[in-house]
């Protein structure tokens, strides 16, 4: 039987607007009684629109805010940070990578200081063990010895964001969360974190719930797909069902409104273009 790595069980979000001078307060239902699983080393992709919901959904699964109602379950273990304090090895079990590797990175802070914080923080390992802890997993996203006492403003969009899942994977956690890891680098970039990504789940089998927009980036690293609309999740299945045949019409619209990059869709449009010249 396959491991189950995190599961939620109906999850509600819900936010309290207070009134102003003319109006009056009011329930956002951020997230409507959302229910998902991951099995170790398999990777979940939540998509929709802004404002859909599913960045708040990983917000809750790692464990950043509280679900209003519902059960999250890590490790087979049921988690309320509302009741009980985060432990250190709660926190380690779970880690996140943001959109934006530079705003998520200590200007401050060479990257080798950057890599250790997180050992600093939740774990006693001794100085020297820490270093080499942190010079390997530079290595294993594809940076080198050199990049160790460097800033962050010295490298490139790319390199941030191997330095922040770097800094993720320091502590072995058992769920990473991607927040839409790629979609502020260029194509070509893109591909090379993806394919790193992809590498460093076979390494150590891990698990990923991928947060994105991008439906091309979806069909290349998920497994399973949630879709998101309006705080609830209209539909959810392997990738290859919820691509290749999707029932909602909410994603039908999504994946209609979404350009295709083939070569035979390019052409297309090309041609469409001349025409209407």
């Amino acid at each position: 039987m396959s491991e189950i790595v995190v599961e939620g069980r109906n999850i509600v979000r819900d936010y309290h607007v207070p009134g102003g001078l003319f109006g009056k307060a009011k329930t956002v239902h951020a997230v409507k009684g959302v229910s998902f699983s991951v099995e170790k080393g398999k990777t979940l992709a939540i998509v929709g629109e802004s404002g859909c919901g599913k960045s708040t959904l990983a917000r809750i699964i790692t464990l950043i805010d509280p679900a209003t109602s519902g059960e999250l379950i890590i490790d087979g273990e049921k988690i309320d940070i509302r009741a009980n304090a985060l432990t250190a090895e709660l926190r380690r079990k779970v880690q996140i990578v943001f959109q934006n590797p530079y705003g998520s990175l200590n200007p401050r802070q060479k990257i080798g200081d950057v890599l250790q914080e997180p050992l600093i923080i939740n774990t006693d390992v001794p100085a020297s063990e820490r270093r080499d802890r942190a010079m390997a997993m530079l290595k294993k996203v594809g940076l080198q010895d050199v990049h160790f006492n460097r800033y962050p403003h010295m490298f490139s969009g790319g390199q941030r964001q191997r330095i922040a899942i770097a800094r993720a994977l320091m502590l072995n956690p058992s769920l990473l969360v991607l927040d839409e890891p790629v979609s502020a680098l260029d194509l070509s970039v893109q591909a090379q974190v993806l394919n790193l990504l992809a590498d460093l789940q076979d390494e150590f089998q891990l698990t990923y719930v991928f947060i994105s927009h991008d439906l091309s980036v979806v069909r290349y690293i998920a497994d399973d797909v949630m879709v998101m609309y309006f705080g609830e999740a209209v539909e959810y299945g392997s990738r290859d069902a919820v691509f290749d045949n999707p029932q909602h019409d909410y994603t039908k619209t999504l994946f209609a409104a979404t350009p295709r990059a083939t070569v035979e869709a390019i052409k297309a449009r090309l041609a469409r273009k001349k025409q209407a010249a």
